[in-house]
């Protein structure tokens, strides 16, 4: 396996063999068989997630892995070629599909060592016929042009031996000929195809004449091969149902061709393991219409001997009730879903009786402290990085591959000009292609993990925490058009990309989170949004009285710089709340987003200087006089303690191991004054140290891990 891949081992091992071998026969990066798992039908695999998953890198990789060994194609659903027809082609006469077969037959058509170069002649004419129908003696260039690009898929011979592409030129000029008058022309065109390829100028006659004869079986064709294709272009050219009907043909067409490759002992003999076909962004019409074509045709009994392996964003398709070509659409609803980490040796996959059945839906977990170790190690080779990096990078990022690549990237880059945080390694300048100046590493991330519009609104929105509180941030601080439609889109389209929900927060996903906050506060010099979102939300929760409306302002007046109303809320509340609720509300309290201290006009005063640590260590307990009544050691144990776990869970900070120490003196203090629950604080005080340095989340003892330590 490559090791730029890490925490992928499951799909490419060779010994045991991992999915791949399993299903493709042939170990990656070596030309040498490998036993099958199923022999007869194949699951036609999905890698699903969220976006920054790695889930397009997987599938280059595995190009990378057969390239040259097996026929190999891959495409992406979601690329400009397959968004429209190319100028002057009339959308009655392409549809991104027909796309991605072409796309898909020339690629697969590629050098493998020991065998000949695959044709398509099923594929080749009845694409001709469906091209055809965009066809008139008005535009002869075009149609040279796409004439000539579908005829090469039925070329066999290799583009180096210097004869390959003239059979198609001779074809070409008899289509033509065949156009010399006006009115329709699909007729004359395949019935001129039908010609060329079974009078045996054809580099693969034999293999092209019995494809010539293959749409006799058309429906209603009646066994007239000629008429099968006349009524699958004007299918085709119908659009609808009708249109989606002509695909599924031309989809088997195609794997029919590659059947045939594969056919009789000697072709067999050239050929090691099955061919692979990847689909990244299977979500897009593209992908999808293709995916469907292959389940139905696979539940009715037609099978091949294609692997696919495809990426969907997210964990489930969209259910539209139509296909954009008019067709019924198919959820996964009914797909084996299983983690990489379970088809590691075997898929446990069996299919049932419906097409989304033969899916078999493979999420792809995040990486692990250890790949993250791993990899910023290897990007970072020759500098000397600070002890708590790696770790730190897993907590902010979460274990997301992009994210850890990029920030190792820029932590190449931006350590020896002096960052010493995350949120410095974040905010300054990454130059990701050569040819490309720096931007900031956050922008870098969020053009890739939230492309399209609506970044603005959802920047404003992450610092909600639920739809009620997003629908009062909206009419406050969005323009009048967004409204509740613009909250539940975007909320929808959170779902529907695969980003996590989590309670008390509008975008779940942490890492997601952090970076559309960073960007709130550098949205202009003066951090005015950044403020005015915060006030919104206080106004807001200021007109609740409940305990979460309380956790919630305190966390905002803490993201303004305003400590003492959050110290004098957990000082009060700690001698009669519930402990396990009373270090819920710290925790959540403190999760607020730190940056250094502003004025009320938001002009930096000090420099940029992180006064958590100095608050948290006891640095400045002299200069701070607790209110009267009060008692002083609680309430500075409080003020510590606060500040502690608020740089401690920063996930744009390194974790001071002077804090953390600090933090568990602070907790052993505060059990002495609760003796009835003394555990609870007791063992935080021992595992919230130890996870913060480690980059693991702080949580809340449990009773039941109370009583086995007590």
């Amino acid at each position: 396996m490559d090791r730029r891949l890490h925490g992928r081992g499951s799909l490419f091992d060779t010994d045991p063999p991992g999915l791949a071998a399993r299903l493709v026969g042939l170990r990656p990066y070596q030309l040498r068989s490998s036993p099958y798992e199923h022999d007869g039908d194949i699951p036609f695999v999905v890698f699903a997630g969220g976006r920054g998953l790695g889930k397009s890198a997987l599938l280059t990789e595995l190009r990378a892995a057969y390239q040259g060994h097996t026929p190999v194609a891959l495409i992406d659903g979601e690329e400009p070629q397959f968004a429209g027809p190319p100028p002057e082609r009339p959308g009655e006469a392409w549809s991104p599909l027909a796309q991605a077969l072409t796309t898909v037959a020339e690629q697969l058509a590629g050098p493998v060592k020991g065998a000949r170069r695959i044709s398509f002649p099923r594929l080749a004419s009845g694409l001709l016929a469906v091209a055809a129908g965009g066809w008139s003696d008005q535009d002869m260039p075009r149609m040279r042009q796409e004439a000539e690009r579908i005829l090469l898929l039925n070329d066999s011979r290799s583009f180096l031996d210097g004869f390959a592409g003239r059979w198609a030129t001779k074809v070409v000029a008899k289509l033509v000929a065949t156009m010399s008058h006006t009115g329709p022309v699909v007729e004359p065109i395949i019935e001129a195809t039908l010609e060329a390829f079974s009078e045996g100028i054809s580099p693969n006659h034999r293999r092209a004449r019995r494809a010539a004869t293959w749409y006799r079986g058309y429906p209603n064709a009646g066994g007239n091969p000629k008429l099968g294709l006349i009524l699958l272009s004007g299918h085709f050219r119908a659009d609808g149902g009708s249109r989606a009907h002509a695909e599924r043909h031309l989809v088997r067409a195609l794997l029919a061709d590659l059947d045939d490759a594969y056919a009789g002992i000697v072709q067999r003999s050239h050929r090691l393991g099955r061919p692979v076909v990847l689909v990244d962004n299977v979500h897009a019409p593209a992908g999808r219409n293709f995916m469907e074509c292959v389940l139905r045709d696979r539940t009715d009994g037609i099978r091949d001997q294609v692997v696919f392996f495809a990426a969907l964003r997210g964990y489930a398709l969209p259910n539209s009730p139509l296909r954009p070509s008019g067709g019924t659409s198919m959820a996964l609803r009914n797909a084996s879903r299983r983690t990489l980490t379970e088809v590691a040796r075997t898929t446990g996959w069996e299919p049932g009786a419906s097409p989304s059945s033969r899916a078999l839906l493979v999420s792809l977990p995040p990486l692990t402290p250890d790949d993250t170790l791993h990899i910023v190690g290897a990007v970072c080779r020759g500098l000397t990085l600070p002890p708590q990096l790696p770790h730190a990078t897993h907590r902010l990022t979460g274990g997301s591959p992009l994210g850890i690549a990029l920030l190792a990237e820029s932590a190449r880059q931006n350590l020896p000009r002096g960052a010493d945080s995350l949120g410095a390694l974040l905010t300054g300048e990454v130059a990701v292609r050569e040819d490309r100046d720096g931007r900031p590493a956050y922008q870098e991330l969020l053009d890739r993990l939230v492309p399209g519009g609506r970044l603005d609104e959802l920047t404003v929105l992450a610092t909600a925490h639920d739809r009620e509180s997003a629908l009062a941030l909206a009419r406050d601080r969005l323009p009048d058009g967004f409204g509740a439609a613009g909250v539940l889109r975007l909320e929808e389209q959170l779902s529907e990309e695969g980003w996590p929900a989590a309670a008390g927060q509008f975008v779940g996903d942490p890492f997601l989170r952090a970076l559309l906050l960073l960007r709130l506060h550098h949205l202009d010099a003066d951090h005015a949004e950044w403020r005015a979102a915060h006030r919104a939300l206080i106004d807001h929760y200021g007109e609740r009285d409940t305990t979460d409306a309380a956790r919630y302002r305190l966390h905002h007046d803490l993201a303004l710089g305003t400590v003492e109303f959050a110290v004098t809320h957990l000082r009060d509340s700690f001698p009669e709340t519930d402990v396990g609720q009373w270090l819920s509300s710290l925790l959540f309290i403190a999760s607020a987003p730190y940056y250094h201290a502003h004025d009320p006009e938001g002009r930096d005063f000090d420099g940029g200087h992180d006064h958590r640590t100095a608050v948290a260590l006891g640095h400045t307990d002299a200069a701070q006089q607790a209110p009267e009544g009060v008692d002083t050691v609680l309430h500075l144990r409080v003020r510590r303690l606060l500040h502690a776990v608020w740089q401690l869970t920063d996930p744009l900070v390194l974790p001071d191991p002077q804090v953390a120490d600090r933090m568990r003196f602070d907790l052993e203090q505060l059990s002495n004054l609760r003796p009835e629950t003394t555990a609870l604080l007791w063992r935080a005080s021992r595992d919230w140290p130890s996870d913060a340095l480690a980059g693991r989340p702080l949580r809340i003892p449990r009773d039941d891990e109370d009583r086995g330590h007590g």
